[in-house]
């Protein structure tokens, strides 16, 4: 299940050239020469009861908190409603049975407008960073998932910017993020484009670096550490226990570079994220209590 804007999205790679894309180079290399796993603990029974437990309480917060923003939303703005949404996403976190905390960059304006570019994990990452920071963060979907029901209602009430692919669908996308903008709003945006399959960084797609290279946006990034082991890709289990540090570093900024700026600007946004996720897999063990997988980290 997708959990607000936690959302798989196609960037159009072809919007700039193939030489441009960032390959992936975290973690150890396996015999094949890809990217290794990042090490996680095996599932046992009590996990998979600890799980049920804990899907039942977060499904239950999602929807009462869901359901109040619909009722608030025709007298209240989406930015009026930013409290209540900040209530629902850390609790959405806590009921992970996970400890969370957030550290940021001095340099992160509250006042100011941000690309906030985070690694992507699992259905919970918008949850997770959202709290980070005082800003009402927009979010981006693919344009797919607005026929959902009830869950499609709420994004276009929200002013979810719908992604779809190809040239046309990257103009309507940059026409949005500029009008988000404008408005004072940040966007939280998942340059991978998809979660990791290994606990590390994909691929980077440039077409949204490319936008916010056209709009003069300021990036952050953002990487989350410890959401990897809570809940991943190809695995319905949440497992409770672990340390969640959401790191927002030093704005990036993109105004007066040029085309040729994009892979340099990309290399340097990933090479932040990067650092901070090998610093953590590089320092936390995984051995597990009785009662959950986690260490004291």
């Amino acid at each position: 299940m997708r959990l607000f804007l936690a959302a798989e999205t196609a960037y159009a790679p072809s919007a700039v050239p193939e030489t441009s894309r960032i390959q992936g180079r975290s973690g150890r290399e396996g015999h094949d020469g890809e990217v290794a796993p990042a090490p996680v603990c095996a599932d046992r029974l009590h996990h998979r009861a600890l799980s049920f437990a804990l899907w039942g309480a977060g499904l239950g917060w999602l929807s009462s908190l869901m359901a109040a923003q619909m009722v608030l939303r025709p007298w209240c703005s989406p930015v009026m409603l930013n409290r209540l949404e900040r209530l629902y996403t850390r609790g959405q976190v806590l009921l992970t049975g996970s400890r969370w905390r957030a550290e940021v960059d001095p340099a992160v304006d509250p006042q100011r407008a941000y690309l906030f570019f985070q690694n992507h994990t699992n259905h919970l990452d918008h949850c997770t960073m959202y709290g980070a920071t005082p800003h009402f963060k927009q979010g981006v979907e693919l344009e797919a998932h607005f026929r959902y029901p009830i869950y499609g209602a709420f994004m276009r009430g929200r002013g979810t910017i719908p992604v779809s692919p190809g040239k046309r669908g990257m103009q309507r996308l940059m026409q949005g993020m500029g009008q988000a903008l404008s408005a004072g709003q940040s966007l939280l945006v998942f340059p991978e484009g998809t979660r990791t399959r290994t606990g590390h960084l994909g691929d980077f797609q440039p077409g949204v670096f490319r936008i916010a290279q056209r709009l003069e946006a300021p990036i952050v990034p953002v990487t989350v550490t410890g959401m990897y082991r809570v809940m991943r890709k190809g695995s319905w289990l949440i497992r409770p226990g672990y340390d969640v540090t959401v790191y927002c570093d030093a704005p990036v900024e993109t105004a007066g570079t040029r085309r040729a700026d994009l892979p340099a600007l990309m290399a340097q946004v990933r090479q932040v994220m990067e650092d901070r996720l090998e610093a953590y897999y590089a320092s936390v063990p995984p051995r597990a209590r009785w009662w959950s997988y986690a260490t004291n980290k």
